[in-house]
């Protein structure tokens, strides 16, 4: 690596005051830059060192842990490490603070330079950069920072009290993209598992700290970062969890020297497709639940301030834009995916319009205007040079939304007019149109849509009933494709390691291609239904289910529960209380208590009920309690049975 001049701010800083933290975002250079600046110190004769603190990508040593480094000829040599067992900076900045105090102390006298995390932005980052500076005792700050953008954490740093200097990135400094992040991230821990041997430890023996799963999930131990620490709380080394069998932790781990006695875990694991990643918390599920898991906000007042019931699955997370007393709009953002879909498009005011650029989908229940009345914030942010918008909905809905769009004067747009693609579903067909502004409606080919399939698209179909409210309305469904999960004691039991050749294993698998060759890291061949029954475990998509403005007949009832069995949520509407049924049979709506009913009958997960009527602002927890009951009904009613 090329050294700094003798002059350069970094090591004038070093010089005089012998500790550095350096303030950067990703891909900023100030892991080059250490490296840079204890060249120069080396050619003067003074030894440094680098305390390497992003644990997402350390510049020193594995992820998932702070390391400190001396310079040794040309690069870092790894001095010591401290386990966090996380790759997120900012969630565990409590932990992260303490481990750089920890081999801050242990850092002989001399230059010293502090790598921090690339988190710049947001109080996370500001909490981080304080608790740093104090923990390692900083004696300087250097900000890297382009020249024509405000400094990061400009009153934090001010707040310091510390020595600054700014430089601008190198030129050739880059952020490498999260994809790229991962990647490096992955053959990061790779080459620290190369030459790892297998231990054995008993659970029992160890104090196990941070955020383990519970031993009753043995399945959630497999994959996870651990490491080990001696009776003094240093670590001796980081492993991965090939196996939990009761009481005896299986690991793969670098030589430990030294007898452990601490465990600590986190969140750091490998994902599906081989990966160091973070895993998602895990949510318990009782054994057999009374009745489905109620999803509401925290509040209910029917202020449009309100919380947004969220549902997190495992392919997307849905959010309840306007809550439960507004108007129908349920965005739902699909993991591992760019497009993003909409059931029903009621008022929009709370969406951004670059949100609208990213929709492929609308799926619109009926067009009373409450479900529908977000559609001009929908065709005013769609002009501009953006592929057609796919709508499904009911018969007679490419006649409402051209009708919306003719209402418009199109005479500037040109090119960039708004173009939408409009699907009614008849039966097992669709019928489609192509609307663009300022022309014509024209209709297209009619596509077949059997049992009700609206969409098939790479990971997710959509399908939908037809249910009656005096006027056609669609109920829809979510069905993610499934999923598969490497089981990673097999492949530690062949020698296998982990790498692409995983994910296309899973992607033949789950295209239905058993047959396909699978090119293993030995450079031998085996079909990929061989070595699926061998590897994994495939897992059906978690479902979801929207519907809306039905009324409460046996026949929409039966549909409803039909489309929705077993799904992962149901989000349903519970308009009324109990005491007004009559006014929900002749306004073809459901009571809170007929929600409950079918969420219970359909076996559903978890329940979201919504589309409450604004008179019960003041009633919320008599609207919950409703639904509470009818799905409790339900129950007994079967435990009778």
């Amino acid at each position: 690596m090329t050294a700094l001049p003798p002059d350069h701010p970094l090591v004038t800083l070093l010089h005089r005051h012998r500790r550095v933290l350096l303030l950067g975002a990703p891909g900023s250079g100030k892991t080059r830059l250490a490296g840079a600046a204890a060249a120069r110190l080396a050619a003067e004769g003074t030894p440094c060192r680098c305390l390497s603190t992003d644990p997402g990508l350390p510049g020193i040593g594995p992820p998932g842990a702070l390391s400190l480094g001396a310079w040794h000829g040309d690069r870092w040599r790894l001095e010591a490490l401290a386990a966090l067992c996380s790759l997120d900076a900012a969630r565990f900045r409590l932990p992260l603070a303490a481990a750089a105090r920890r081999l801050a102390a242990a850092a002989p006298p001399g230059p010293l330079v502090i790598d921090a995390p690339g988190l710049v932005r947001g109080a996370g980052a500001a909490e981080l950069l304080m608790a740093l500076a104090s923990a390692c005792d900083a004696g300087a700050l250097l900000t890297l920072a382009p020249e024509d953008e405000p400094p990061p954490l400009a009153d934090e740093c001010r707040a310091l009290g510390l020595p600054r200097a700014r430089l601008a990135p190198a030129r050739e400094a880059r952020h490498p993209g999260k994809e790229a992040r991962r990647q490096r991230r992955t053959a990061a821990w790779e080459a620290w598992l190369a030459g790892a041997t297998e231990v054995a430890l008993p659970l029992d023996g160890l104090a196990v700290i941070g955020t383990p799963p519970p031993r009753a999930a043995p399945e959630a131990w497999r994959g996870r970062q651990v490491g080990l620490l001696d009776a003094r709380g240093d670590t001796l080394t980081l492993g991965e969890v090939m196996e939990l069998d009761g009481d005896r932790l299986h690991l793969r781990a670098p030589s430990l020297e030294g007898g452990a006695c601490t465990l600590v875990m986190r969140d750091a694991h490998r994902d599906g497709e081989g990966r160091l990643a973070t895993a998602a918390p895990r949510r318990p599920v009782a054994a057999t639940p009374a009745a489905p898991e109620l999803i509401a906000p925290l509040a209910t007042t029917g202020h449009p301030d309100d919380p947004r019931p969220v549902v997190r699955l495992e392919a997307a997370t849905a959010t309840l834009v306007n809550g439960v007393f507004g108007d129908p709009l349920l965005h739902l953002r699909l993991h591992r995916q760019r497009r993003q879909l909409l059931f029903d498009l009621g008022d929009a005011g709370r969406l951004p319009a670059r949100l609208a650029h990213r929709v492929g989908d609308v799926f619109i229940s009926h067009a009373h205007f409450d479900h529908i009345g977000g559609f001009p914030w929908l065709l005013r942010s769609r002009i501009g040079d953006y592929p057609p918008c796919r709508l499904f909905g009911p018969p007679g809905l490419a006649g409402r939304v051209a009708a919306q769009v003719d209402g418009v004067l199109w005479d500037r747009v040109g090119d960039k007019a708004p173009r939408f693609e409009v699907a009614e579903l008849h039966g097992e067909r669709l019928e489609r149109w192509a609307i663009v502004a300022g022309r014509d409606a024209r209709r297209l080919a009619d596509a077949p849509a059997p049992d009700g399939l609206l969409l098939e698209a790479s990971g997710y179909r959509v399908r939908a009933v037809t249910l009656d409210h005096g006027t056609p309305v669609l109920a829809f469904a979510l069905e993610p494709a499934a999923h598969a999960r490497v089981r990673r004691e097999r492949l530690a039991a062949h020698g296998w390691p982990p790498g692409p050749w995983l994910g296309e294993l899973k992607r033949r698998m789950l295209a239905g291609e058993p047959a396909a060759p699978i090119a293993l890291p030995d450079g031998r061949t085996r079909p990929a239904g061989e070595l699926a029954a061998e590897l994994l475990e495939v897992a059906p998509g978690e479902r979801l289910v929207y519907a809306t403005d039905l009324a409460d007949t046996p026949s929409n009832r039966a549909r409803l529960i039909a489309l929705a069995r077993g799904a992962r949520a149901l989000v349903c509407e519970a308009p009324f209380l109990e005491r007004e049924a009559d006014q929900a049979r002749d306004t073809g709506h459901l009571t809170a208590r007929a929600c409950g009913e079918i969420a219970a009958a359909a076996g559903v997960e978890r329940l979201v009920p919504f589309h409450f009527s604004r008179r019960h602002a003041d009633e919320a927890p008599t609207l919950y309690a409703e639904v509470e009951a009818g799905a409790q009904s339900v129950r007994r009613g079967a435990g009778a049975s």
